[in-house]
C-alpha cells in the first residue's frame, strides 16, 4: 500500500515521470487563465462597448491567437507548454532513451511540436465553439424558433440528445487514463500526449543549464541583418518573440492572483462579497430626450423599436431594460451581442420575456 502512495507522491527515479498532482495542476493552470482574461474583457467592454466591444464579440479568436503565439514560443524554446515550463516540465519524444533524449533547450522535433499545438491550441477553440453552439440550439429548442415538423429542428434535437453521451466518453477517456497513470500502467496522463508522440517528464539539471546558456548566448550574439529580407525576417522574429515573453511574462506574475479570484468568486464567499460591495441603489437613468424625427425609439410606447410594429411576445432586455418583439430582437443579439438602442454588450440569456395577467 505505501508503494502505491510513493508512486503517486513521487516520481520514479529512473525516468524522472512527474506525479499526478504536477500534471493535473499544469493542466488547470491554461484552464483557470482563460475565464481570468474573459471576465476582464467582459468589464471593459461593458464600461466602454465602443472601444472594448469588438475584444468581447471576438474574445475566443484573439485568446487563441495569442495562446498560439505564447505555446509555439515554448515548444521551440523550452521544449514544454507555458504551463508545463512553469511547473519545471518538458515534453519528450515517445520512444526516446535516456540517453537519446533531447536537451530541453532544443526544442521538440517539428512534427511533435506541431501536433503539440493542434491539442494546445486547437483543440480546445473548437471545443469552447461547441459548447457555444449546444448552448445557442438549447435556447433555440426552448423558445421554439423552427417550426416543429421541419427536418433542422428534429436533426438539432437528436444532436442535442447525444451531444452529453458524446462529451462523457470524452471526459471518461481522459479520467481512466489518469486513472491508469497513477496506478502506473500508462506513460501519458492524458491522451492527447500520447497522440502528440511525447510524454512528459522533469527538467534535469542539463537542461537548466543548456536553457540558461541558450538565453545568455542569444542576448550577448546579435549580429546585425545585411540584406532587406533578412531585416525583415529579423524584425518578425523579435515581434513574435516580444510578444511571447511578454505574454509569459504577464501570465507568470498573473498566475498568483488566480488563486485570489476563484476564492472571491466562490459561492462560498458570495454573501461576504455582496456586504463589502454594496452600494445604495442607483437612481433611475434618463430617458433620451427624442422626437418625431428620432430613428432610434418610436414615439408610440407598444410599438417595437426594430420592426417598427406592434409589438408581439413582449421581451426585455435585462441590461438596458428597453422591450422588443422576442423574434426581432432575439436576431439581433444573437448577431450583435450588444442592445440595439444603447450598445450594451448583450447576450441570449438577458432575453427576458413578459406576461400580461390577461396571459
Amino acid at each position: 500500500m505505501a508503494e502505491h502512495g510513493a508512486h503517486i507522491t513521487a516520481a520514479s527515479v529512473v525516468d524522472d515521470q512527474p506525479s499526478i498532482f504536477e500534471v493535473v495542476a499544469q493542466d488547470s493552470l491554461m484552464t483557470a487563465v482563460r475565464p481570468a482574461l474573459q471576465h476582464v474583457v467582459k468589464v471593459l467592454a461593458e464600461s466602454n462597448p465602443a472601444h472594448y466591444g469588438f475584444f468581447w464579440r471576438w474574445f475566443d479568436e484573439i485568446f487563441t491567437l495569442l495562446d498560439l503565439l505564447l505555446q509555439q514560443h515554448y515548444l521551440s524554446k523550452t521544449s514544454a507548454s507555458f504551463s508545463e515550463n512553469f511547473y519545471g516540465l518538458k515534453r519528450i519524444v515517445t520512444g526516446d532513451t535516456h540517453k537519446l533524449q533531447r536537451l530541453a533547450s532544443a526544442g521538440l522535433p517539428k512534427k511533435q511540436l506541431w501536433k503539440s499545438i493542434m491539442f494546445l491550441v486547437l483543440l480546445p477553440y473548437l471545443k469552447v465553439k461547441l459548447e457555444k453552439l449546444v448552448s445557442s440550439l438549447r435556447e433555440e429548442d426552448e423558445y421554439s424558433i423552427h417550426p416543429p415538423s421541419s427536418r433542422w429542428k428534429q436533426f438539432y434535437r437528436a444532436f442535442l440528445a447525444a451531444y452529453p453521451f458524446v462529451n462523457m466518453a470524452w471526459e471518461g477517456w481522459f479520467l481512466v487514463q489518469q486513472l491508469r497513470y497513477i496506478l502506473g500502467k500508462a506513460q501519458h496522463h492524458s491522451p492527447l500526449l500520447s497522440l502528440a508522440g511525447v510524454r512528459l517528464g522533469r527538467l534535469t539539471v542539463q537542461d537548466i543549464q543548456a536553457l540558461e546558456h541558450k538565453a545568455a548566448e542569444a542576448s550577448m550574439m546579435q549580429q546585425p541583418a545585411r540584406s532587406i529580407s533578412e531585416k525583415i525576417t529579423s524584425a518578425l522574429k523579435k515581434a513574435v518573440g516580444g510578444v511571447a515573453l511578454s505574454l509569459s511574462s504577464g501570465l507568470s506574475v498573473g498566475v498568483f492572483f488566480l488563486q485570489f479570484l476563484e476564492w472571491w468568486y466562490s459561492s462560498e464567499n458570495q454573501e461576504t462579497i455582496k456586504s463589502l460591495t454594496a452600494l445604495p441603489t442607483p437612481p433611475p437613468p434618463l430617458h433620451l430626450d427624442y422626437n418625431s424625427d428620432s430613428p432610434l425609439l418610436p414615439k408610440v410606447k407598444t410599438v417595437c423599436p426594430l420592426c417598427r410594429k406592434t409589438r408581439v411576445n413582449d421581451t426585455v432586455l435585462a441590461t438596458s431594460g428597453y422591450v422588443f418583439c422576442y423574434r426581432c430582437v432575439f436576431s439581433y443579439v444573437r448577431t450583435h451581442q450588444a442592445c440595439p438602442i444603447t450598445g450594451y454588450p448583450t447576450e441570449v440569456q438577458h432575453l427576458i420575456k413578459l406576461y400580461s395577467p390577461d396571459n
